[in-house]
């Protein structure tokens, strides 16, 4: 078994840490109090053609593999896991185009979205349909050569950038089981009848934003159906939600690895009774602790990504999104105690690596679903533990 990244790899991540300690970590803090859209970090991921990390080379992509795919996101979420929703909604988008488009639909999109000329994002969650996406009420009705498209789309990152969305529907809500009515369809922002109708305000996760969408009568073309296939929808957002787990696996890598500098640097710097807190028994404790975690944390999301290559891997995804969300959340915290009241303060790096730990135990997935699709997968022998 090879633990290391090979030369190709290496290189990539110096490239993202240089990027992200000069372009990210110097006015994250400012920037997310503020509220201001950090323009210029997502110019400078344009110009390194990060907005292609999953699309192939002949649409202009750097076709990632998934552990460098993984890379990505566990280096830019050290700066500001925010940036890195920016990216990764998109990314998802761009891999099921890339995946389930017809050729068509890859000719006229792909390009300018590996060159961040356009963006995109994933249309799933509904105000009443989150985990259960068979629940989604959005409705689409072949009408001529267009669907006519009614519902309300929430939690939608990108939403005000996305062009074209790919949007879950219903094409056929009669059917049973539901999954066989539903597909996606890629919906352009300047159709009548699609809005932008609000911006939901967050514990964290600030930098992008997230979105409630209304589809009001909107004619989407009927070639815009991902595929030309109805039927596959619930199928083709699943499939995305796989890499998804590893992106979210590698962000809470990325919040850990953070938290874990600034105890450490805080520690050694910071003192009482005329030492450094460093030298205190009970602080090397949790130090020692912090960076066991870590580091398997690191190696679960690594495992993962290369099942990913191997094939399915819904246990090893599943187990990795779970494990290393659960470390970031435990390493933001135990970065504000080593902190002291410091670490409750804004002027402090550790409470937003906080606010933006608790997300990553939600998101692609709630923890406890995701704990009964590993159960499942080792019940099924498709994921094996020994």
């Amino acid at each position: 078994m090879d633990f290391q990244f090979n030369e190709d790899q290496r290189e990539f991540r110096a490239l993202l840490r240089e990027f992200v300690d000069r372009e990210i970590i110097p006015v994250a803090r400012d920037w997310e109090h503020s509220g201001r859209y950090p323009t210029e970090i997502v110019d400078g991921m344009r110009e390194m053609g990060l907005f292609g990390i999953t699309i192939p080379e002949e649409y202009g992509g750097l076709d990632l593999d998934p552990v460098s795919f993984a890379l990505v996101f566990e280096e830019i979420a050290r700066g500001w896991m925010g940036i890195a929703g920016i990216l990764g909604s998109h990314s998802l988008a761009c891999r099921m185009i890339a995946m389930r488009g017809t050729e068509e639909q890859k000719r006229k999109y792909l390009p300018d979205l590996a060159a961040g000329v356009r963006r995109t994002g994933i249309g799933l969650t509904e105000p009443d349909a989150g985990t259960d996406l068979q629940g989604i009420r959005t409705t689409a009705r072949l009408d001529g050569d267009h669907y006519v498209v009614n519902g309300t789309k929430t939690w939608i990152t990108n939403a005000r950038y996305a062009d074209p969305l790919p949007v879950l529907v219903k094409t056929d809500p009669t059917t049973t089981p539901a999954h066989k009515g539903m597909s996606i369809l890629l919906v352009e922002s300047s159709l009548d009848g699609y809005e932008v109708t609000k911006d939901l305000p967050k514990l964290g996760y600030k930098g992008t934003e997230s979105c409630e969408i209304v589809l009001d009568n909107v004619r989407v073309p009927k070639e815009n159906l991902l595929g030309g296939v109805e039927g596959k929808g619930l199928q083709h957002a699943l499939s995305a939600l796989e890499w998804g787990r590893v992106n979210i696996a590698a962000r809470s890598v990325g919040i850990a690895q953070r938290a874990h500098d600034e105890a450490f640097a805080y520690a050694k710097q910071r003192k009482a009774f005329k030492q450094p807190i460093s030298d205190f028994q009970a602080i090397q404790l949790k130090l020692g602790n912090l960076s066991t975690q870590i580091q398997a944390a690191r190696l679960m999301a690594y495992w993962a990504a290369d099942a990913v290559r191997a094939g399915r891997a819904d246990g090893a995804t599943g187990m990795a999104k779970i494990f290393c969300s659960e470390v970031a959340l435990e390493a933001s915290i135990d970065a504000m105690k080593i902190h002291g009241g410091y670490g409750y303060s804004t002027e402090y790096e550790v409470e937003r690596l906080y606010r933006d730990a608790i997300l990553m135990s939600i998101g692609e997935g709630t923890n406890d679903i995701l704990r009964t699709v590993v159960a499942k997968s080792v019940l099924s022998g498709e994921t094996v533990v020994r």
